[in-house]
Parts: structure tokens; C-alpha cells; sequence
């Protein structure tokens, strides 16, 4: 069962409060991340347990609900190396991974010629990650077939890299004692969940396609397989007894993968699509246990 000694109890008109002002909050995500939960999170307090014991996080990208809940004790993980390195670098050395960003401003031929040699320190490593984050299309996170991120500039509508307070603050709640990092597949990142803890699960979104549902890109990452392992364990931690959100698009197939669930519907315009006038209406669902 998990720890209530350490657990973390929800405050619901503080948490309300913060994820209505997203953008102003301290600690705040410090990177972009396509399919960020920024825009979720007022929906995902209504849906979140009085209390819990581990935060547990397996598909972190820019951990918009972490910052939100800063809990006491939290799992933290990705199947993207990158992205971990790169938090365990601002936890462990943020003023030399600062000394590096504050040097550089949003520039198309620095940004390619980062994007082609990244360098092999560690804490000027992972400014690059975060400069290249920062300034690439729509902050979208993709490699080639040699492994290497390959996502054009993005004409960034401002020079700030990262706020200097925010990746402090960010920092020390990486610091904290309860708090672990590490690289692994979802499935094998759950495995010590226990009762009473807290998972929230964010895979990359089913997305339309004529024939089969799924974008090739989507298919490439996270295939309908990995859609329907992730159901299955979802569902394995909910009679376990932890309090499972899940996060996906609006499609009949993923409302039946899970089945059993609580179910919030939520509607937004898209953010993905280049072109504002082609940005139409979606529709996303939020899968949870009872509250």
C-alpha cells in the first residue's frame, strides 16, 4: 500500500487556482512539449483523488501535472533518454545548464548547427535539448532512423529561452528527496505501483487517418498495440487499487479500450496544425477512477 506517512493531499481551490494561471505558476514546465497538458489541467484537478501516496508518471514529456501537484514522493519516466537526461541535468547542475542558455538567443543557423552537433557534456547537453526544444516547430520531439532529432526551426515569436526563477524553482522540486528519475517502458515503470498511488498516463494521442485510424508517425512511436498494453495495465493498476487518469483522443476504439472507467469529455481547438486557419476543433478524453 502506498506510504500516507509521505502522501500528498490535494487542495483543490490552491491547485484550481494555479492551473487557471498556468503561466505564471512557479515551479511550471520549462519545456514545450507537443501534447502538453497546460491546456488540461483546470479538467484534471476536478478528476484527481483527495490523496495519494507515489506520483507516478511514466510518459513525463514537459510534466505539466507534476509541476502542478509538486508531490512529496514521484516516480518519474520516459521511454526518450534525451528528455530524462536532460532533467536529471537541471536537478543536478541548473546554474551551469543556466550559464549555457543564457548565452544563446533563437537563430536559425545556431539552431542548426546545434541540431547537427550536439555536444557531449553533460549540463551543456541538456541546454541544448532545451534551446532546441525551445525554438523548433511547435516543440515537437522527433528522430530519425539514426537516432538523431531531426524537427525544423520554428520561427519562435520571442528570444526567451527559459526563465532563470522558473528553472530554479524546478530544480529544487527535482531535488527533493522523494523524487526519481529514470528511463524505461511504461509497463515496466508500473510495476511497483501499490495502492493508493497516483498514475497518470499520457500516451502520444490516437490520431485520424482514412485507413486505419492512425497516422503513420503516431503508428511509428506508439502503435494500437502499445495503445492496447497500456489499457490492460491501466485497468490491472485499477483493481490493484491506485487511482489511474488516463489522457487520449476522442475515438470510439480508445473509449472502448477502456471501459469501466469514469469518463470526462473535453473539447479545444487544435494547436498542432502550422496554419491557424486549419486549426480546427478536438475532441479529447480523460479516463479516471472514481474520485
Amino acid at each position: 500500500m502506498g506510504d500516507f506517512q509521505t502522501s500528498s493531499l490535494i487542495d483543490d481551490e490552491k491547485l484550481s487556482a494555479r492551473a487557471d494561471k498556468p503561466l505564471s505558476a512557479l515551479p511550471r514546465p520549462f519545456l514545450r512539449w507537443a501534447g502538453s497538458k497546460r491546456h488540461l489541467l483546470p479538467y484534471l484537478v476536478d478528476v484527481l483523488p483527495k490523496r495519494f501516496g507515489t506520483y507516478r508518471e511514466p510518459f513525463l514529456g514537459s510534466g505539466s501535472l507534476f509541476f502542478l501537484l509538486q508531490p512529496h514522493v514521484a516516480s518519474l519516466s520516459d521511454s526518450c533518454e534525451a528528455l530524462i537526461d536532460t532533467y536529471g541535468a537541471v536537478r543536478d547542475g541548473v546554474v551551469n545548464v543556466m550559464s549555457h542558455l543564457k548565452q544563446w538567443k533563437p537563430d536559425k543557423k545556431l539552431y542548426y548547427a546545434i541540431r547537427e552537433n550536439m555536444s557531449e557534456g553533460r549540463f551543456k547537453r541538456a541546454a541544448e535539448f532545451i534551446y532546441l526544444n525551445k525554438t523548433c516547430w511547435n516543440g515537437l520531439y522527433r528522430v530519425n532512423s539514426d537516432g538523431k532529432f531531426n524537427v525544423p526551426f520554428g520561427l519562435p515569436k520571442s528570444d526567451a529561452i527559459a526563465d532563470p526563477n522558473n528553472l530554479r524553482a524546478c530544480s529544487a522540486l527535482l531535488r527533493q528527496p522523494g523524487i526519481r528519475l529514470f528511463c524505461d517502458d511504461f509497463d515496466a515503470a508500473l510495476e511497483s505501483a501499490s495502492q493508493g498511488d497516483l498514475v497518470f498516463l499520457d500516451p502520444p494521442y490516437v490520431t485520424s487517418h482514412s485507413n486505419n485510424g492512425f497516422l503513420e508517425y503516431n503508428e511509428a512511436i506508439f502503435s494500437w498495440s502499445d495503445q492496447q498494453r497500456l489499457a490492460r495495465v491501466a485497468k490491472t493498476l485499477l483493481m490493484r487499487g491506485v487511482h489511474v487518469i488516463v489522457t487520449n483522443a476522442d475515438h470510439k476504439p480508445i473509449r472502448d479500450l477502456y471501459r469501466g472507467f469514469d469518463i470526462k469529455r473535453i473539447k479545444r481547438p487544435s494547436t498542432l496544425a502550422s496554419d491557424k486557419a486549419k486549426r480546427r476543433i478536438v475532441s479529447e478524453l480523460i479516463f479516471h477512477s472514481a474520485r
